[in-house]
């Protein structure tokens, strides 16, 4: 599954298609009226954490590319696409996603101060959030996209990792500066995560996520599918510590 950073590139990708009437429409979504996209004008591309926004004057797209989602500009893949949007100055296609119509603006649907990588981005309201949660584990808080958009299971095990937190520890458990600093690295991570992508080194940059052994105790990292979302944890249960 995507994760914001992911979103972002390919916001930026699309730059070329911002203003440009859609010339035609296809596809295999059925959750959409295609005929309504036709001569609509683009006015804008946005990313919300994992969501792609494709901004009309009334209404907008929201793409949500779930586990095996994915897109090409200007090129085609020989299965069908979920929707492929042609303008005079290239194509985009998406495929494997979940493509969803949505009256009015962003704006009015969408809160930007929950996006770790949006310039709204409010570290205290998330923090807020979180104490709100006391019983919640914090692998599972970290995922909750109303208080870390963008935030995925990749983030998730490196930021642990740096801040040295067992992914079981409950929220309401960890001391007040360290909740502050995993906030902040929540942000951090990401926008490091944009540049390592970019240039197609992220896996180079991996110190949890996958990996056998602790860098910083030379031991055997622990996998485990942690939390209600049971996604999987890569941790080291030596040097970050469990609070609960």
């Amino acid at each position: 599954m995507p994760e914001g950073p992911s979103i972002v590139i390919l916001k930026e990708a699309v730059e070329l298609f911002s203003g440009k009437k859609v010339v035609s429409v296809s596809g295999n979504s059925k959750k959409i009226d295609l005929h309504r996209l036709p001569s609509q004008k683009v006015i804008a591309f946005r990313s919300w954490g994992k969501h792609f926004l494709i901004c009309f004057k009334d209404f907008f797209l929201k793409v949500h590319f779930l586990m095996f989602g994915s897109y090409l500009i200007n090129d085609r893949k020989p299965q069908d696409p979920r929707l492929s949007l042609v303008f005079k100055n290239g194509e985009l296609n998406l495929y494997s996603c979940s493509v969803n119509l949505l009256e009015g603006t962003a704006d009015e649907l969408y809160d930007w101060s929950t996006d770790v990588m949006n310039d709204a981005w409010d570290p205290k309201a998330a923090k807020k959030k979180l104490k709100e949660r006391p019983t919640a584990l914090i692998c599972d808080a970290l995922l909750e996209q109303d208080i870390f958009s963008g935030v995925g299971n990749i983030i998730k095990n490196e930021i642990l990792y740096r801040v040295k937190v067992h992914p079981e520890s409950a929220v309401g458990k960890i001391p007040a500066a360290k909740l502050s600093r995993l906030i902040k690295e929540a942000r951090i991570y990401s926008f490091e995560f944009l540049e390592w992508k970019k240039e197609y080194k992220l896996r180079e940059h991996w110190l949890a996520h996958t990996k056998k052994t602790c860098k910083r105790c030379d031991l055997p990292f622990t996998l485990k599918h942690t939390g209600s979302k049971k996604r999987r944890s890569f941790f080291c249960t030596n040097c970050q510590i469990l609070y609960n």
